[in-house]
């Protein structure tokens, strides 16, 4: 898979004439030149249905007059650039108002995306339908006639569908269709039979042939469904909701599961479909680095305007990031997480708890929270599942409502008797009934704290802040310890905000007495009595940050990296082992709320970052140690036990520095 990608969007609706007039195969050669581009994903089928090139298992669209399809393949291939191609599976407005029968239904017999025909957009398919075979034709027509580099097929996943097809699936296997799980287990099924016809139909002609089936998200917890893939591609534009700290916590579990794997961002100021809008360069090169120091490869989406001329200024914004891609490529291909720490994904957690269908779909804050405060913290760390082995890591966090059974019990016991540590937080830890630890802390749970908001009085410094009573706005858990030392304790307010007993303008004060450790490190680890996780992915209060960070401090005493970057800096470790090299990635930018958007315009320098690396002991001796792609080297000071210390002079974006062994 290649490193310099664009998704090239074309939805263009029947309304519209002279589709494709203006297209020229040396203005979109030169665009792909300029953009530094070396793969494009091209569209056989879009959102609307209509195809774009001459076809029998589809109509072309009837304002296109030749096969611009074959011409961008040809095009591109001139010049040695690869093209994937689209096909949207779950949307096609044109069949949609010929055959609404086959659309997804909820229980009240709304359509899925928009719920009636008398509102503009589209319509999603259920692929329980005959709908499937037209589909499976259109692909097939496709990678029998063009030279497809891959397929992308978009709008699909597990969907609960009520629709008259589905209704009568379950109800000739006896099942109610009334019956959420049975309607959930039937769109599972549902999936897997198309992605298994998809790649039957597509090895029919060109056996292992790349396919990419998007979701818009990767199930944490759910490998059965990434292998349904030949690879990943983790849509996340920052600007179009996702937000920044998205893209960090699908690619740290992405690059766990040994797949190769892109980020996909957009050029848009704001996301699809928006056709004038662009974002600063800045933004990009910086979403571009995320990629590369995460492991990925890069994706940028752009939408071809219908006359089918490529958009100048576009190609001149994506060159700006794919140029530095381009240098920084061979200390990026091939490359492993280097990690300390395991976050157990909450998501994961739930999917894989048996009888688990009552966890789906509950709001999840705590894995975000986690990667923002680890990420804050400059930490190595992988975001896992239960099927990942935790023996490779020194830490693992539970954050704040991970439910254990007992082979998770079994797994974290065999972890910590190789003497791993947990940190563990909220109601994590407990039993499927949630009435008593599943884990051996050295703790008894006595139950969840009446008073809520409660406090936490500290018995260290929290970082910047001083001594205090401070505010836990999540729920809080009451605990008995029977071993270990305490690190804070619980105090309650007066009473609860209420009509006869209420206090001030938000919440009662503390009644400064003691109910119990609120932070306790045990033989074990360390197990925090509230969802600091998620209240810092929600509201960022600083004590989450710094209670979580100390017990780290206590956990992992020597880190594999220290990195002296602000907050916002992000730093990672990969191993290139082909190259016996590690490559250290540093990133700063500092987004900035405008509106409803996070934006990146300016990039401040940072100077001089003293940056120390503890390599695994059986790492051969440091060669050297210089800043790539510019070669410049970089003095460095060597300690006992693989220790190295060393100082980037200077980082405007992302820059890494290449630890070479012997």
């Amino acid at each position: 898979m290649r490193f310099r990608q664009v998704h090239l969007d074309f939805h263009t609706s029947e309304a519209i004439s002279g589709i494709g007039a203006e297209f020229s195969r040396s203005q979109f050669q030169s665009m792909l030149r300029a953009g530094h581009v070396d793969s494009v994903t091209v569209f056989s089928k879009c959102h609307h249905g209509w195809a774009y090139h001459p076809s029998e298992a589809n109509e072309i669209h009837p304002h296109l007059s030749f096969d611009l399809l074959g011409e961008m393949i040809a095009a591109a291939h001139e010049i040695g650039v690869r093209t994937p191609v689209y096909l949207s599976a779950g949307l096609d407005e044109k069949l949609a108002r010929r055959h609404p029968e086959w659309l997804i239904r909820d229980a009240e017999d709304r359509t899925r995306w928009v719920k009636d025909f008398m509102t503009p957009g589209y319509h999603e398919f259920c692929f329980n339908t005959p709908y499937l075979d037209i589909l499976l034709a259109q692909i097939h027509e496709v990678v029998s006639l063009y030279d497809a580099d891959g397929i992308f097929l978009d709008i699909v996943g597990i969907r609960k569908c009520r629709c008259q097809y589905c209704v009568a699936t379950l109800r000739a296997a006896g099942q109610d269709p009334r019956d959420d799980a049975a309607v959930h287990a039937l769109g599972e099924k549902t999936f897997l039979n198309y992605t298994r016809r998809v790649r039957e139909t597509i090895d029919a002609v060109k056996p292992g042939l790349p396919v990419y089936h998007n979701n818009g998200h990767q199930a944490r917890g759910r490998r059965d469904l990434a292998h349904v893939n030949t690879h990943l591609e983790l849509e996340s534009l920052p600007t179009g909701g996702w937000g920044y700290d998205h893209f960090p916590l699908s690619a740290r579990y992405a690059q766990t599961l040994g797949m190769d794997f892109l980020g996909m961002t957009g050029k848009f100021h704001t996301s699809w479909g928006e056709f004038g809008g662009y974002k600063h360069p800045n933004a990009l090169r910086y979403e571009a680095g995320l990629s590369l120091a995460h492991g990925a490869k890069c994706s940028i989406g752009d939408q071809l305007h219908p006359s089918g001329q490529m958009d100048e200024a576009t190609y001149a914004l994506i060159g700006a990031a794919y140029a530095e891609v381009e240098a920084k490529e061979p200390w990026c291909d091939g490359v492993q997480s280097v990690a300390d720490i395991a976050v157990l994904s909450l998501e994961a957690a739930r999917e894989a708890c048996p009888d688990n269908q009552e966890l789906k779909g509950r709001k999840n804050l705590a894995d975000a929270g986690a990667v923002r405060i680890l990420s804050e913290g400059h930490y190595l760390f992988d975001i896992i599942d239960t099927l990942s082995d935790f023996s490779a890591y020194k830490v693992l966090i539970l954050p704040d409502e991970v439910p254990v059974w007992p082979e998770l019990a079994a797994a974290i016991e065999v972890f910590t008797a190789g003497g791993g540590k947990l940190l563990v937080t909220g109601r994590s830890g407990l039993n499927l009934a949630g009435d008593a630890f599943a884990l051996n802390m050295g703790l008894s749970w006595i139950g969840t704290n009446p008073y809520r908001p409660s406090y936490f009085r500290p018995y260290f410094t929290p970082g910047a802040l001083q001594p205090a009573s401070y505010v836990m706005y999540s729920e809080g858990q009451l605990v008995e310890a029977q071993e270990g030392q305490s690190l804070g304790h619980v105090e309650n307010p007066y009473f609860n905000r209420d009509v006869f007993t209420f206090c001030s303008h938000q919440h009662t004060p503390s009644a400064r007495e003691d109910h119990g450790p609120g932070m306790i490190e045990t033989d074990s680890g360390i197990y925090i009595a509230w969802d600091v996780f998620s209240d810092y992915a929600e509201a960022g209060p600083l004590i989450s940050k710094e209670m979580v960070l100390h017990a780290l401090s206590r956990l992992l005493p020597q880190p594999a990296l220290r990195a002296g970057l602000p907050a916002r800096g992000i730093t990672t470790l990969q191993y290139q082992q082909t190259e016996n090299r590690y490559v250290n990635h540093l990133l700063y930018a500092a987004p900035a709320l405008k509106g409803r958007i996070e934006v990146i315009e300016d990039l401040v320098p940072l100077r001089d970052i003293p940056v120390s690396l503890r390599l695994p002991a059986d790492a051969a001796s440091v060669r050297r140690v210089y800043l790539a792609p510019s070669l410049t080297e970089l003095p460095f000071t060597a300690g006992q036990e693989g220790e190295i210390a060393y100082v980037v002079p200077y980082l405007e974006n992302h820059q890494m520095a290449v630890i070479e062994l012997e």
